[in-house]
């Protein structure tokens, strides 16, 4: 017997239909490529919304057309993330820092039939118009005059020809609403496609409090990017809890960034550990403050300890892991504390929230050997890290071949412990592990205790071929301006915190360490710019 309650589709409309009736007056901020402020609220954004779904209707998109953005955090491409899945089409958000033969690949493979764009990206659209001519785009801004586009429309012209009386579809709640390709750090990107009825089961996900925590009171800014895994689902989750959202546009230099959590008072933000390093390093220079800001969410790579003692020590700041992937939607881990643990003396309470976290209701994890046979949660056991749940990719677009096993879980590519508490930690990505005489090396433990050093900004652990041991560890410094340290200071230094056969061969100061598109450590190229370096120094 089924039960008798209504079957009303789970849709990504409903989220900013609910934020328009309920938060309406609530400010939604905006800072465009120009810098300047503009304040409008969910009411006139909702509004805004179901003009562009107009806009497209005319301009001839159907449901299941693909509609790609080039864009940043901005109420534009909110008001896009809204209008085009509002009407059955798929956002597709294309990050504008991959490489351009990258873009074109995407471009080419998802078909898009128009491609928003923010006005200072005109020289990579240009570029992408030369390859793709029949490709159509609209201008979220003003552009120069002699532009070259040739199929180029203006967003405000579009909306300004339409009202605002559109009533959102009511179709499958399984309907296609987002497309994300993986940066392809290897290999062509791969396409993951998000459901309506995904993104709304991890917005409701988003707001719990074991994970985001956020609510109608908070003033959120993601920091995370629109363009990769939809910010993190924040800007869906922010829309669902009506709160105030405060868009920081491309600009995410540590300056920047605190301007606008001390203007707005912002409450919650996000991002790779990357920006809060420089959001850290202009704080410390400038001897500001964050006084509102009360949780922030870090993820893309492990977070040092030193950044989240950093926050916690001087501002009051709680660091928040979480742990997931563009497969993933992408929230996957939340490490928040249990009950049980506030009562643990502040080291070894710090020990659990170094982890990446507990999975979140709607995902279950779990450990296995290279016979996929199931490891202990015992936090010692490590193995390949696999998932399933409610808003886990099962196929990647246009690939015919699964992307889960026949048991419906995925591997993540990372390696993991898991502990009694279910708290999970990842000790390396499958292909950063470093294997020397025949015992495993934890890239990420090495590289959190180094970058605790004073001198250093960031650090990266590689490992490269050994003539005796198969391979050993080269840690490779980013050091504070004016800062040197030498190999033997640097493992003076991490004597203590790791394991003697752990400490790096040699150690090589950097004038900057390369990172990929979605700010996570390229080690592809740093393995390639470094696979001689012991074998050079026999």
């Amino acid at each position: 017997m089924l039960g008798l309650m209504q079957t009303r589709p789970l849709l990504v409309s409903s989220l900013i239909d609910h934020a328009a009736k309920q938060h309406g007056d609530t400010e939604v901020i905006s800072r465009g490529v120009d810098k300047k402020i503009l304040r409008t609220d969910w009411a006139t954004t909702g509004a805004r919304a179901k003009r562009l779904a107009k806009a497209l209707i005319r301009a001839g998109v159907v449901r299941g057309d693909c509609v790609a953005s080039l864009a940043w955090n901005t109420h534009r491409h909110l008001e896009y993330y809204y209008g085009v899945a509002g009407m059955g089409a798929i956002c597709h958000t294309i990050n504008p820092r991959l490489f351009l033969e990258q873009i074109q690949f995407i471009v080419e493979h998802a078909q898009d039939k128009l491609i928003f764009f923010d006005v200072n990206l005109l020289e990579l659209v240009q570029k992408i118009s030369a390859v793709h001519p029949v490709v159509k785009f609209v201008a979220m801004g003003e552009l120069p005059a002699g532009h070259g586009l040739k199929h180029c429309m203006s967003y405000e012209d579009m909306l300004a020809a339409e009202t605002d009386d559109y009533e959102w579809q009511l179709f499958d709640e399984n309907t296609a609403s987002g497309l994300c390709y993986t940066s392809g750090t290897t290999g062509n990107p791969k396409g993951v496609l998000y459901s309506n009825r995904s993104v709304v089961l991890h917005s409701y996900a988003g707001c719990m409090p074991d994970s985001f925590n956020i609510s109608a009171a908070d003033v959120v800014l993601p920091g995370s990017s629109m363009y990769h895994a939809n910010a993190w689902g924040i800007p869906h989750a922010a829309t669902l809890a009506g709160s105030k959202m405060v868009l920081p546009g491309p600009a995410l230099d540590g300056e920047s960034i605190v301007d606008l959590i001390e203007q707005e008072a912002v409450t919650l933000s996000s991002g790779v550990p990357t920006v809060w390093s420089g959001v850290m390093q202009y704080l410390e220079k400038s001897g500001r403050t964050l006084k509102t800001l009360r949780r922030l969410i870090v993820a893309g790579s492990a977070c040092p300890p030193s950044l989240m003692r950093y926050f916690a020590d001087q501002h009051g700041t709680d660091v928040v892991q979480m742990w997931g992937m563009t497969e993933t939607s992408p929230l996957g881990t939340m490490n928040i504390a249990k009950a049980k643990h506030a009562s643990l003396p502040p080291e070894k309470l710090a020990e659990v929230r170094e982890k990446q976290g507990r999975a979140v209701f709607g995902l279950e994890m779990k450990i296995v050997d290279d016979n996929k046979k199931p490891l202990p949660h015992d936090g010692v056991a490590y193995g390949d890290f696999m998932v399933r749940g409610w808003w886990v990719t099962e196929q990647y677009y246009k690939l015919s071949l699964k992307a889960i096993d026949e048991e419906g879980w995925f591997h993540t590519g990372d390696v993991a412990t898991i502990d009694p508490d279910g708290f999970m930690r990842i000790t390396d990505r499958s292909k950063d592990v470093i294997k020397s005489g025949g015992e495993w090396i934890s890239s990420i433990d090495l590289e959190n205790a180094a970058v605790a050093h004073p001198a250093v900004v960031e650090a990266a652990v590689i490992g490269v071929h050994h003539p005796k041991w198969e391979e050993r560890p080269l840690l490779l410094l980013h050091l504070k301006e004016g800062m040197s340290i030498s190999k033997d200071e640097m493992n003076d230094f991490l004597k203590d915190k790791v394991v003697k056969w752990w400490l790096p061969d040699d150690v090589v100061q950097v004038k900057e360490i390369p990172h990929t598109a979605t700010g996570k450590i390229l080690k592809t190229k740093l393995r390639e710019d470094f696979k001689n370096h012991f074998m050079e120094r026999k």
